[in-house]
């Protein structure tokens, strides 16, 4: 393969990283906006480089045009979520979406490495349009935990230092740490309904507040400057006492002013 047609090659890879990216963040905002939790908590991806590309292509023994058909993971998207159980959600995400086929699952927390490594991985055939037409990639999705996530970032660093033979007192002190991990989100697990109703309830808040402002803002178009200030008055005194119920009736008073103001303008 001619070194000037690298770019070429990756170029696809990198859109197909890009639309991935932007099609999961929008599932986590679309649950957000609905005042849902959502299983996703974070979103990344990467391009393999060119030279993890060589080596990889040197230690399993294959040409480099072949690299397309024997590497699953140029295109990588990283998928991180805060409780072990929104793992099994996010899976049936993907496994319900008819924009990416399934090719292979490997389920490393049921059945973790050796060496701690737990995360869930799934390969994909990913379909982007190019300047030269339609072209079905691989791509792997790997979903873990905040926890689980941390322990792989340190393990991957240190496979750097240790690319052969990492000293035994490391892999103890990291194997050591993966049942550390393990531990973490078997409590987080235990608590899993207090923090999706304390994160819940934020989000609700949130969302009613941008709703008010919205509302407040187009009011100025249409209400007296005096009504105006007794309503923002309102929703301060409101906000500051921190009551849910009450900002979600005065939500409501809100919309039927609104709806009033609107019935005028169109009359």
């Amino acid at each position: 393969m001619e070194i000037k047609l690298w770019r070429e090659l990756l170029d696809p890879y990198a859109q197909a990283v890009d639309e991935l990216i932007l099609k999961f963040n929008h599932i986590k905002q679309s649950y957000r906006s609905r005042g849902e939790y959502s299983p996703i908590e974070q979103v990344d991806g990467r391009l393999k480089t060119i030279s993890s590309i060589l080596e990889k292509a040197q230690r399993k023994g294959f040409e480099l045009d072949e690299m397309e058909e024997k590497l699953d993971d140029i295109a990588g998207i990283r998928i991180i979520c805060q409780f072990v159980e929104d793992i099994d959600k996010v899976v049936d995400i993907i496994r319900a979406r008819t924009d990416m086929r399934i090719k292979e699952e490997k389920d490393y927390i049921r059945e973790n490495k050796e060496s701690g490594y737990r995360s869930y991985h799934i390969i994909i055939y990913y379909k982007v349009e190019t300047l030269s037409g339609a072209k079905e990639l691989q791509c792997e999705i790997q979903i873990r935990t905040l926890a689980m996530n941390f322990w792989a970032t340190i393990e991957h660093s240190l496979q750097y230092k240790y690319p052969q033979n990492m000293p035994e007192n490391v892999s103890v002190r990291l194997r050591n740490a993966a049942e550390a991990t393990v531990s973490l989100d078997e409590e987080m697990s235990y608590i899993r309904g207090e923090i999706i109703d304390a994160q819940n309830s934020f989000l609700i808040k949130a969302n009613l507040v941008r709703d008010i402002l919205n509302n407040i803002q187009n009011l100025y178009q249409k209400a007296n400057t005096r009504e105006i200030i007794k309503i923002q008055d309102e929703f301060f005194r409101i906000y500051r006492s921190d009551d849910l119920d009450e900002l979600i009736r005065f939500h409501k008073e809100l919309d039927i002013i609104s709806e009033g103001y609107r019935s005028q303008s169109l009359n």
